[in-house]
């Protein structure tokens, strides 16, 4: 499992600053889709250098495993690199999704 963790933490860092991905984006560009409950758990052990805060559920949804106020930590994360969030607390997917697929194609 070891081994699939580096690689979750190496895209991961690949995230630019003000933008997200979900765990199922992460398990899909690493070749299985089936995997995101992994990624959450690669996420819970990451290093310091990971940037975890932009990660997100596939609904834009944010997680409580943040200290040490949950999915507020995780909001404020997320705002002092100017993600857009929806009104319902989500983080705007349709505006800050990254999709390196996209960005390669350019």
């Amino acid at each position: 499992m070891n081994g699939m963790f580096a690689q979750v933490w190496a895209l991961v860092r690949q995230v630019p600053p003000g933008r997200v991905t979900t765990y199922g984006d992460v398990a899909r560009l690493l070749g299985n889709p089936r995997l995101s409950r992994a990624v959450g758990y690669a996420m819970h052990d990451a290093p310091g250098d990971v940037p975890c805060h932009r990660v997100v559920n596939r609904e834009g949804g944010l997680s409580d495993a943040f200290q040490p106020m949950g999915k507020e930590t995780h909001r404020i994360l997320l705002e002092m690199e100017d993600v857009p969030f929806l009104m319902n607390g989500n983080v705007d997917l349709a505006a800050c999704r990254w999709e390196p697929e996209m960005e390669r194609l350019g």
